[in-house]
């Protein structure tokens, strides 16, 4: 058997020197057939992969008639799929360039199919595979599309078998409520692990009403933690930019989120506020979102929730803000007393602030501020060390006096103890100096004149 590698190995060895010398008689399409042919026996002798000389490969679709069977060393050992642009690694295997950078790029520093520890992680382009794939295609009136570098294009057949498999368990009505429940969990985890799993869901428009029906199973509908790897598998498919806006209009999933924030355990509540800040990245889910009321359980998750789940509420009705509409049910529900309420015990500053400077535009926010905020925001302004903090102070302290004098005359006086508003109309940022300076023009025409004296 060892002769006959040999032998092989030295047809093949004429065979690539003939086609980098261009030599006469060499045809082109042939010769890239029959050294694929040799790779393929040699593997054959070797490790059993081959069987009568015929390569155990896929099927791929021709541009006309069936499909045809792709010779197995042109295709990628990580995706299962033709290669489109083929490297090799420092181990000498071949990969599909746009698989094996996601492999590296997940922090991997072994060879996927030898395990072997890479030297290093440069990625050559294989030319000879490259025209043998060329050539193949051509031959067989296969049409192979250029690489890309979208993540559904790093989406495998495997992954799509994975994903149709999954989502049949959980809506099958014959799977056990066990597999439902794997599966839920399973579809969990991909979604977090995969980027490129979360692009599948694109591609099948029941997909999300197959995936949701697991909350109407009897002895699941009812179980926490259902709803937690629900909620956090719709936060995952949510962070690919494609699946923002069909999971924003699908009827259930918003109403989904919201059940999460008013019934889950505090990781599914802190999970729906970071899904619904990530679905709000579109206006028009913005506007879905707070036309179902999400606002108020939002609110009440900043006001208990840890701080990690105050955070994510804070994101979420910060973003769902940026539209006029929202603001008003932010202020009806409450959101001011609860920023307040936080800031005076200095969690979440920054965010907060920047929350109440968006809303204080609202009289109606600035009706609710002048009762216990400004006192509290002089503070701030005078005395915090944040720059961006010293502004939104300053802007919501704009507001305020705009809207009532008297408390124009509250941040006059403290102007006369502590000239923080004059400081800021030096030092502070381009809209805080704004802000001071019209603060300060307005005390200024509101003092009372001196009287003439004889």
């Amino acid at each position: 058997m060892e002769i006959g590698v040999l032998g092989l190995k030295e047809k093949l060895r004429k065979l690539v020197d003939a086609i980098a010398d261009g030599g006469e008689g060499c045809e082109e399409v042939e010769t890239y057939d029959e050294v694929a042919r040799l790779v393929l026996e040699i593997k054959g002798l070797k490790f059993g992969a081959v069987r009568n000389g015929e390569g155990v490969g896929c099927d791929f679709e021709k541009k006309e008639g069936g499909p045809v069977k792709v010779p197995e060393h042109f295709l990628c050992p990580l995706s299962s799929e033709l290669m489109r642009d083929p490297v090799v690694l420092s181990s000498g295997q071949t990969y599909d360039r746009r698989f094996i950078q996601e492999w590296l790029s997940s922090g991997n520093r072994t060879c996927p199919k030898t395990q072997q520890v890479l030297s290093n992680i440069t990625l050559t382009p294989n030319y000879l595979v490259r025209s043998m794939i060329s050539n193949w295609c051509t031959k067989n009136g296969v049409s192979l599309s250029p690489p890309s570098n979208t993540d559904l294009d790093l989406v495998t057949g495997n992954d799509r078998s994975t994903f149709t498999s999954l989502l049949d368990n959980i809506s099958s009505p014959a799977s056990p409520i066990s597999e439902k429940r794997q599966a839920v969990k399973d579809l969990r985890l991909l979604t977090k692990r995969n980027k490129s799993f979360r692009a599948v869901i694109g591609e099948k428009p029941g997909a999300i009403s197959q995936f949701l029906s697991v909350l109407s199973v009897p002895g699941l509908k009812d179980n926490p933690e259902v709803l937690e790897d629900t909620v956090t598998t719709i936060l995952n498919l949510s962070i690919h930019d494609s699946n923002k806006k069909i999971l924003g209009e699908h009827a259930e999933v918003v109403p989904i989120l919201i059940m999460g924030l008013k019934s889950g355990a505090m990781e599914t509540r802190s999970n729906s506020a970071a899904a619904l800040f990530s679905l709000s990245a579109l206006d028009s889910n913005k506007e879905i979102i707070g036309g179902l009321c999400a606002i108020k359980y939002l609110i009440d998750l900043l006001e208990d929730g840890t701080l990690e789940a105050q955070k994510d509420a804070a994101a979420a009705i910060f973003s769902l803000c940026m539209v006029r509409e929202n603001r008003g049910r932010a202020v009806r529900n409450g959101i001011v007393d609860v920023a307040l309420k936080n800031i005076k015990n200095e969690t979440l500053l920054d965010e907060l602030l920047a929350i109440l400077a968006l809303l204080c535009s609202d009289q109606e926010a600035a009706e609710k501020l002048k009762e216990n905020g400004v006192l509290c925001l002089l503070k701030i302004a005078r005395e915090n060390p944040g720059k961006r903090n010293k502004e939104n102070a300053v802007v919501v302290l704009f507001s305020i006096c705009m809207y009532d004098r008297k408390m124009l005359r509250v941040v006059g006086e403290d102007e006369k103890l502590n000239g923080t508003m004059a400081w800021l109309a030096l030092n502070g940022t381009s809209r805080a100096q704004r802000k001071a300076a019209g603060i300060l023009e307005k005390i200024k025409r509101t003092k009372p004149k001196t009287p003439y004296s004889c």
